[in-house]
């Protein structure tokens, strides 16, 4: 199973009304499945402020969260999605890693 199979699997107990995960991982120079999107809608999040949010999704992955480097999270309540109808792109990176020979 892949990493984003498995990050979409554990994410499936927010009960969301929309969950998508991406790999971005080729727009970043640390290898394979290692950068990923994840855009969360559910009523879990109702009345919890972004923070909170973060820390529901980041318990939900538990011990997941170490197999890979990083996690951009977009998460919404049903009412915010419907005004809001997509997550925003994300960044380019800009390097400055230790894996694309760039100090930084």
């Amino acid at each position: 199973m892949s990493m984003r199979d498995r990050i979409l699997s554990t994410l499936s107990m927010l009960q969301p009304q929309y969950l998508d995960v991406v790999d971005e991982s080729h727009m970043h120079s640390r290898g394979q499945e290692t950068h990923y999107k994840a855009v969360v809608v559910s009523e879990q999040f109702e009345g919890l402020n972004a923070v909170k949010r973060h820390q529901k999704v980041y318990g939900a992955l538990g011990g997941l969260m170490g197999e890979f480097h990083a996690l951009a999270l977009h998460t919404y309540t049903p009412d915010e999605w419907t005004k809001q109808g997509m997550a925003p792109d994300s960044p380019t990176c800009r390097g400055g890693s230790k894996h694309d020979g760039l100090q930084g």
